[in-house]
């Protein structure tokens, strides 16, 4: 077998939203980088729904631009509909979603790609790992090619002996119309890995030309909602989504082909995320629901494709297209793609660390619908982490390891390790305890700090945020000491935008002459400071007991079913996490605070240092 002339210090291994991070952040930090994909042409494919962000996800993806990462960037420049969900709620649950064009996309993510210093990419089928003395040290591919690499980052997906179902008809794939990975799997578990199996879905699609969209319901954009802190991106077209809904003409349809449907009759074996459901399981869970929401999402402005969202299936194609005409405004529909199910390979997540490295083999890292999460944007944050972990590695830095009161992307990481999954994961704004603190408006604030110590934003960046945080202080102080009277009291402007009636905006125009127009961004930090000053602070405290507790290192070879008075049960969960602080030792299921104490105890017999209070 030939052996490819160049060593990398990165090589990973999928071009999905996980793969592009992870190569863009490694080579950003000077990493030579290679990334392997079966298909040049399908790069950044969105193999779902067109859209990008959402409640909780769009957190997510500003995160990943605070870190310096492409999909919040191109996700500016390549969507056809911005709209900001939970606006009318609290500053915590807000999250900006974009509509995208899907092919538009793809093709701005891999022209980024191309021109990215220290990254190759390649076309190759991964057939196997190379490894020595418990080190990974390469791949082979199908088209016998032997890649050497100091590091690997596995991000395959659902590609991992992915079996597509339509009705009783099932068949390989990695996702509609793409081969599945079959070596992969052999591979891991050969090295001891332990394998589990997933399934997601998705709807049909569905021609333009055949809705009446003077049934369904306009849903237009919202304007100024944005993901990159950067300077703004030129936008494309903006266009509006619809919506419309199932009838009980649909729900009968449903109810008569269950018999059809694998998940009922036992052909899928895999778990399915409960939280987005199927529209059989959907008419089965929710029986007493006359309708159930559906929203047509076009795929791109050079295409008549529209995603039919909240209509996801693996019935068989002929009732599919009965059940799709039997909704309002697609009785003439026409399908152009069926919907489908499909089930994956993926780890059990208790071989993973926080840096996302493998326990079991020393440079190889997992990231994306492997560590068994769904969503491109869950994906592509670990993506960047494991990109940024393996560059760490390579150039001899401690990794990057965000904790949960750092980001959401530390909230998801941190779950991962503790949580025995039971369906795919999903980000969530109610996994986040500090949420408050986490809002998708301060993400630069929080993670560009470390962006810029890593290499990953420039100096122009950094001193961007340096100047934002340094306004924000100012104005605040300066708020607090401006005394006025109101309503024949006198108060100070910080006291007034905290009541309820009250805004920055408001402020502003009664007193154009006390306060000055920073910008939408930067008003709204300082009304959302000032208005839950309180609650930041409680959950500020919060988050430095905890960090007290991940402070408490768990020495690596450290033998837990040894530890005197600890329960059988504690042991057992010790000694599968193997957890690397008290920190994530606590917050693994089941764990009491008593099992913690007396692990501390034990931790501390072993070493004569001093370890933090937790209190």
């Amino acid at each position: 077998m030939w052996s490819y002339p160049k060593v990398f210090d990165v090589l990973v291994i999928g071009a999905g939203h996980a793969g592009c991070e992870a190569a863009y952040a490694a080579a950003r930090m000077g990493a030579e980088t290679l990334l392997l994909t079966m298909n040049l042409d399908t790069i950044g494919k969105m193999s779902c729904n067109p859209s990008i962000g959402g409640t909780a996800k769009g957190h997510i993806v500003r995160e990943i631009d605070a870190l310096g990462g492409l999909m919040g960037k191109i996700a500016d420049r390549r969507g056809i509909q911005f709209r900001m969900l939970n606006a009318s709620k609290g500053p915590a649950v807000r999250s900006p979603r974009a509509q995208a064009d899907k092919a538009a996309y793809a093709l701005e993510m891999k022209h980024r790609l191309e021109r990215t210093a220290h990254l190759e990419i390649q076309q190759g089928t991964t057939e196997g790992l190379l490894t020595e003395a418990g080190r990974i040290t390469g791949v082979v591919t199908l088209e016998g090619i032997e890649y050497r690499a100091k590091t690997v980052i596995l991000s395959s997906g659902t590609f991992m002996r992915g079996l597509l179902h339509i009705g009783d008809t099932h068949f390989s794939g990695g996702r509609g119309g793409d081969k599945a990975a079959t070596g992969l799997s052999p591979a891991l578990e050969a090295l001891g890995f332990h394998l589990g199996r997933l399934k997601t879905g998705t709807p049909p699609r569905i021609n333009r030309r055949s809705v009446d969209f003077s049934q369904c319901e306009e849903q237009p954009g919202d304007p100024g909602v944005v993901f990159s802190y950067d300077e703004p991106e030129e936008r494309m077209e903006q266009i509006s989504c619809y919506i419309t809904h199932t009838t009980p003409r649909t729900h009968e349809i449903i109810r008569a082909n269950l018999e059809r449907s694998p998940l009922f009759s036992g052909l899928i074996q895999g778990v399915g995320p409960r939280y987005c459901p199927s529209i059989e399981d959907k008419v089965v869970r929710f029986a007493d629901k006359e309708r159930h929401q559906i929203f047509l999402e076009p795929e791109g402005l050079t295409t008549d494709e529209i995603y039919v969202n909240g209509i996801s299936s693996s019935l068989p194609f002929d009732v599919q297209l009965e059940m799709i005409r039997s909704v309002v405004g697609l009785e003439k529909a026409e399908v152009m793609r069926p919907a489908y199910a499909i089930e994956y390979d993926y780890v059990l997540s208790d071989q993973i660390y926080a840096s996302l490295e493998t326990k079991r083999v020393e440079g190889l890292f997992l990231a994306g619908q492997v560590n068994g999460t769904t969503g491109y944007e869950e994906a592509a944050g670990q993506g960047i982490l494991a990109g940024i972990n393996a560059a760490c590695k390579v150039l001899g830095k401690a990794p990057l390891v965000l904790k949960r009161g750092d980001a959401y992307l530390g909230v998801m990481i941190d779950d991962l390790i503790r949580f025995e999954l039971t369906e795919p994961y999903r980000m969530f704004t109610s996994r986040a305890e500090h949420r408050l603190a986490l809002r998708q408006d301060n993400a630069d604030l929080r993670l560009r700090p470390l962006a810029y110590e890593l290499g990953l934003i420039t100096k122009a960046q950094y001193e961007r945020v340096l100047h934002k945080q340094q306004t924000i202080a100012t104005q605040i102080t300066l708020l607090h000491k401006t005394h006025l009277s109101v309503d024949g009291k006198t108060t100070n402007l910080a006291s007034l935008i905290c009541r309820p009636d009250w805004t920055y905006e408001k402020a502003r125009a009664t007193f154009p002459h006390l306060l000055q127009d920073l910008g939408g961004d930067i008003n709204s930090q300082i009304e959302t400071e000032l208005k839950y000053a309180g609650y930041i602070e409680r959950q500020n405290k919060e988050i430095a007991k905890l960090d007290n507790l991940d402070k408490v290192r768990i020495p690596k070879q450290f033998d837990f079913n040894h530890v005197t008075g600890l329960r059988a049960e504690a042991k057992q969960k010790f000694s599968r996490f193997t957890p690397e602080n008290l920190g994530q030792a606590s917050r693994i299921s089941g764990i009491s605070p008593a099992d913690i104490s007396i692990l501390r105890i034990a931790i501390k017999r072993t070493d004569d240092t001093s370890l933090p209070d937790p209190s």
